[in-house]
């Protein structure tokens, strides 16, 4: 009997079961089953959730205990880390960066606003021209921010501008720029000690990382690869983190990306563009292949069964016609009789 491939709902011992024989995986069947479709996104309910989720991030960041004591000892420990590396560079930039006016002011304001702006840009472009990825890729952005806070509270860290006993420059107090929560009148509503992972790496890593995949234009994919690249200048210049608080940054990214896989059973970029388009499925291994030659099988499909012989016949006999005698009965009939005795 062949291996059957009609799968009923909720069978599914039955479907793995299946898959296994037909050469497939338990794995491949299990996340093509946990695959979810995506939906069109709600404009209204969408802004609402991105302002509360911003509002809980920026309470909860806040209320994590100042421990400034914990927060300066590991702020020596990582520059006594990259010291080790040969990688302690942040001090010079911060420096050499701060002669220069024009431009650490801007990069002040650089970090001040596009942390916002282009996250926020990148979401809306997501939810005009990529409905059936704006889900998926909202949750990474979620998921990612989320066990930041995690990191805000296990590992308080102070900012390398906060450092005691180094040479670091303040370059928002120092040059008077505004829209930073980091510095000046600001900080006294902000914690000063979650630097450790930086979002500003998280949040622009992200922007990055969709739009090199997604944007059809070189250009603009050259401007998100760049874009992370220019942040970490800024937020090392500014002397806001260390650079090892972006690798954090990126680890947290990385958990949100396998948290979005896990969910919908796909990466982002690999959903359907339009929501409630239909999902390529996966082949069954089972189907005939249209395009193979006629008699070939697929790679790992259980072997065709081979029809048992048809019964031998017996020979029908032919009737004579009218008229006509059976070969034979003419000899027959002209052999002489033997004599009777």
């Amino acid at each position: 009997m062949g291996v059957p491939t009609t799968r009923h709902e909720g069978d599914d011992g039955v479907a793995t079961a299946t898959a296994l024989q037909a050469g497939g995986s338990p794995e491949g069947s299990r996340w093509a089953r946990g695959r979810r479709t995506p939906r069109r996104p709600v404009i209204w309910f969408e802004l609402g959730l991105i302002a509360v989720s911003y509002v809980v991030y920026s309470m909860i960041r806040n209320a994590v205990p100042e421990h400034e004591t914990v927060a300066m000892e590991h702020a020596h420990w990582i520059w006594d880390v990259e010291r080790s590396m040969g990688l302690a560079f942040e001090e010079s930039w911060n420096h050499a960066i701060n002669g220069v006016t024009w431009l650490i002011v801007s990069m002040n304001y650089y970090y001040a606003t596009l942390h916002f702006v282009v996250t926020i840009g990148v979401l809306v472009w997501l939810y005009r021209r990529h409905p059936g990825r704006y889900a998926a890729a909202r949750s990474v952005l979620f998921a990612t921010t989320a066990v930041a806070l995690l990191g805000y509270y296990l590992y308080p860290l102070a900012p390398p501008r906060l450092m005691t006993g180094e040479n670091f420059i303040d370059t928002v107090i120092v040059h008077g720029t505004w829209g930073s929560m980091a510095s000046g009148d600001m900080a006294d509503v902000s914690n000063q000690y979650a630097a450790m992972p930086s979002m500003h790496i998280g949040w622009s890593a992200w922007c990055g990382v969709l739009i090199v995949l997604l944007a059809r234009s070189l250009w603009i994919r050259a401007l998100g690869a760049l874009y992370p690249v220019a942040t970490l200048v800024v937020i090392v210049a500014t002397a806001n983190h260390f650079w090892l608080d972006a690798v954090g940054g990126l680890l947290c990214l990385a958990f949100g990306f396998a948290v979005a896989y896990l969910w919908y059973g796909r990466l982002p970029h690999r959903m359907p563009r339009l929501a409630g388009a239909p999902s390529p499925a996966a082949p069954d291994a089972s189907a005939p292949d249209a395009s193979a030659p006629a008699g070939a099988r697929r790679p790992g499909a259980a072997p065709l069964p081979v029809p048992a012989p048809a019964p031998a016949q017996a020979p029908v006999p032919v009737r004579a016609q009218a008229g006509q005698a059976r070969p034979g009965a003419q000899a027959s009939a002209s052999a002489p009789s033997s004599p009777s005795s």
